[in-house]
């Protein structure tokens, strides 16, 4: 059992909610899976609009910030990073991380990422030999949607 209040998070935010009651945006931690040999799967969900609320993420924003959030954690958390996953809903992303579910220390790579880009010139991994849809980015939109995602910062954590 992963004692989430511990690593700090709030319990009462942890796993499946209402989605009519989710704000944005938000970081909270969905899922802490502990396996066999003492490891633990950490999904954690970066929230970027609020569901439901006809506000969506385009393809192009939720490809172009994917992008960065996969190199920004493979840098960050060369050790803990396993994948990122574009919520179908087009609302936010999934993050999944071993072994590594402290909430400040998520709440700290992610706000270096997202300043990241804001001073970035380019999207990285948006090359013909690098992307499978290379065209379908904008530096342009994906520092918006950090920019707008910083300047709540304050409020990542009141997830409802």
């Amino acid at each position: 059992m992963v004692n989430v209040q511990q690593l700090g998070w709030e319990p009462g935010t942890v796993g499946e909610l209402d989605h009519r009651l989710l704000k944005a945006p938000t970081v909270k931690l969905r899922s802490a899976n502990p396996g066999q040999n003492g490891d633990v799967v950490y999904c954690v969900d970066l929230r970027i609009n609020r569901p439901n609320a006809g506000e969506y993420l385009s393809t192009t924003e939720l490809h172009s910030v994917e992008h960065f959030l996969l190199e920004g954690l493979q840098r960050y958390l060369p050790e803990n990073f396993l994948s990122i996953g574009i919520m179908g809903c087009q609302t936010g992303f999934y993050i999944v991380l071993l072994n590594e579910g402290r909430a400040e220390t998520i709440y700290k790579v992610l706000e270096n990422i997202l300043s990241d880009m804001l001073s970035a010139t380019e999207v990285p991994y948006a090359s013909i030999e690098q992307c499978g849809n290379y065209q379908n980015h904008s530096l342009e939109l994906a520092q918006q949607v950090a920019r707008r995602v910083l300047d709540a910062k304050s409020t990542w954590r009141q997830v409802v």
